[in-house]
């Protein structure tokens, strides 16, 4: 079988959330069915290393699709050229877009709808096409895969046409993250925090993030408390900065708030392995990777009561209403006193088994498999 892929977001350097979900799924399922061949669409001359073996023949498809114009032109004129071109029989698309101009089979990812519920925040043209494309492309697939049971519902309450073509194909994680030696850990706290205890926040710093509530939350935690604890957040600025620069200057506790825009997964997987606990005040995620990174590195995590976060958190997580400063500041004293904490890690051992790459790229494998 010709299997043709979206594999636009596999860019060397720059793999983020969605680039993650694409390297692990594509290279699981090439890896264990090499028996097909693998039609990689690109928009850009593709890295040797994202060729994961002789069954994968990569195509370069202009323009490149940066853009709402050239998303279209992309999906609607190079890639149905493409499916033509090489007889392909499937397509999949693990960044939620799919080709209206084709009459294959067809099967994306939803990561999420966040567009659906704060259109504020997103750029006026990609906001448009959102709104145009989206649901058309939902009705086109063959198949839909949400992250997460959350992005599963909410899909089902925006597009009831959706409800009996989805799966959960959910994240896993990538294997630097893991526990790291009491030795490790001081090495890490003194790197990054002046040696001190920290909680740690890791995602693209832009208004749903919520940071700005959680730096008030924190100076309100620090004004409370005796505690030495710091904040570290991890992330590069994506847009609509300046609430959460205001909140910054405003914070009388601000020296004990630290950024680093960008770290390797190396690093980060350190970082988040050395945490006092992970924090997540996000008001909307279709998953929250970086939730379960910290499980993985037996880290517990305290979370927003929003969409997807309690699912991906578990039932060891703290969670509080993410638009209620002394909200999240009384679940940072929580953790400060918390007698549970060794059964938080315990519980959150035996959640995130449940996700698993492996387990993801079968299931989505399968799944197309049965459309033939």
């Amino acid at each position: 079988m010709r299997i043709g892929i979206n594999a636009r977001f596999l860019i060397k350097d720059q793999l983020e959330g969605i680039g993650w979900y694409s390297y692990h799924v594509l290279r699981n399922i090439v890896l264990n069915h090499p028996e097909h061949e693998y039609y990689f669409f690109f928009d850009r001359k593709p890295d040797p290393s994202f060729l994961f073996n002789f069954s994968v023949k990569p195509v370069v498809l202009f323009p490149q699709a940066r853009h709402p114009f050239l998303w279209y032109c992309w999906f609607e004129f190079s890639v149905p050229a493409a499916i033509k071109k090489y007889k392909i029989d499937l397509f999949f698309s693990p960044d939620g877009y799919a080709s209206l101009s084709t009459g294959i089979p067809q099967f994306i990812v939803v990561h999420d709808l966040a567009y659906y519920h704060y259109p504020e925040q997103v750029p006026y043209l990609v906001r448009k096409y959102y709104q145009l494309f989206v649901p058309k492309q939902l009705l086109k697939a063959t198949h839909l895969f949400a992250v997460s049971e959350a992005t599963k519902m909410d899909l089902i309450r925006q597009f009831p046409f959706t409800e009996n073509k989805i799966s959960i194909a959910y994240n896993g994680v990538r294997s630097e993250f893991k526990p790291l030696t009491e030795i490790e850990i001081d090495n890490v706290k003194k790197e990054f925090a002046g040696g001190k205890d920290y909680f740690l926040f890791v995602g693209a710093i832009h208004p749903r993030k919520n940071i700005a509530n959680l730096i008030s939350a924190f100076d309100l935690f620090k004004k409370s408390s005796s505690s030495g604890l710091t904040l570290l957040i991890v992330g590069r600025k994506a847009w609509l900065t300046q609430e959460t620069e205001s909140a910054l200057q405003k914070a009388q506790f601000k020296n004990d708030i630290q950024f680093y825009p960008y770290v390797d997964t190396q690093t980060l997987a350190k970082v988040t392995a050395a945490a006092f606990y992970a924090i997540n005040p996000s008001l909307l995620e279709g998953f929250g990777v970086p939730v379960l990174e910290a499980l993985y590195c037996d880290v517990p995590v305290m979370v927003s009561d929003r969409f997807s976060l309690p699912e991906i958190a578990g039932p060891g997580a703290i969670t509080f209403n993410p638009e209620d400063i002394n909200q999240i500041a009384h679940a940072m004293l929580r953790c400060v006193t918390d007698l549970n904490r060794n059964d938080r890690i315990a519980m959150g051992r035996l959640h995130r088994s449940r996700f698993d790459w492996q387990i993801t790229s079968e299931l989505i494998y399968r799944r197309m498999m049965h459309s033939k």
